[in-house]
C-alpha cells in the first residue's frame, strides 16, 4: 500500500474523509450479518432441507450494499488495488502527478458515466414498483439498486477529497513538505 500522508488535507479534505471513513466503518459491520444470513440460509437448507429464496437474495443484496459503500472507503484510505512495482519507487511528485491524470482521465469520466446512468435506472425500477421476479423474493428491487448511484455518489467525494489534496501539493503548496523534495525529484 502506499502512504499517501505526503499530500495536504484542507478543511474540506478533513470534513470528507471523516465522514467517508465513519460510513466505511459503519458498512463494515454488513459484513456480519451477511455472515449471519449465508450461516442461517445454509443451516436451513442442510438441516432442515428448507432453502429460502428470500435469504439468497439478501446475501446478494447485503454483499452489493458493502460493495459499493465499501468502494469509497477503500479509495479514501487507499486500500485499493494498485500495481506498486513501478508507483512505490517514483517520487512523491511523481506520484501525485500520476494521481492528478487518473483521476482526471479514467475514474472522474466513468463515476460520471455510472451516475448519468445508474440514476434513471434506479427511477424505472421505482416507478415500475419492480420486485424480484422470483417466487417468494424480494420486494423493493429499487431500494438495491439505489446502492449503485449512492455508492458512486460517495466514491466521488472521496475522489474529489483526493484530487484537492493533490491539487495542492502539486500546485498551491507553499513550502516543502517535510522529508519531501521538490524540483530534482
Amino acid at each position: 500500500m502506499v502512504n499517501k500522508d505526503y499530500l495536504p488535507h484542507t478543511s474540506l479534505t478533513r470534513r470528507i474523509d471523516v465522514g467517508i471513513d465513519y460510513i466505511g466503518k459503519l458498512v463494515s459491520y454488513i459484513w456480519l450479518v451477511l455472515l449471519i444470513v449465508i450461516v442461517f440460509n445454509v443451516s436451513l437448507r442442510y438441516l432442515l432441507s428448507e432453502g429460502r429464496i428470500e435469504f439468497e437474495e439478501l446475501q446478494w443484496h447485503l454483499y452489493a450494499i458493502g460493495f459499493l459503500l465499501g468502494l469509497s472507503y477503500a479509495y479514501q484510505a487507499d486500500s485499493h488495488i494498485r500495481v506498486d512495482v513501478l508507483h512505490e519507487r517514483l517520487s512523491h511528485r511523481a506520484q501525485a502527478w500520476i494521481e492528478l491524470y487518473g483521476i482526471l482521465l479514467f475514474l472522474l469520466p466513468f463515476i460520471a458515466l455510472i451516475l448519468i446512468y445508474s440514476v434513471p435506472f434506479v427511477a424505472s425500477s421505482f416507478a415500475l414498483s419492480e420486485v424480484s421476479p422470483s417466487p417468494g423474493g424480494l420486494p423493493l428491487r429499487w431500494l438495491i439498486k439505489a446502492s449503485l448511484p449512492l455508492g458512486f455518489s460517495l466514491l466521488f467525494l472521496a475522489v474529489l477529497s483526493r484530487f484537492i489534496r493533490v491539487w495542492v501539493f502539486l500546485f498551491l503548496q507553499a513550502s516543502p513538505t517535510p522529508g519531501v523534495q521538490h524540483g530534482s525529484e
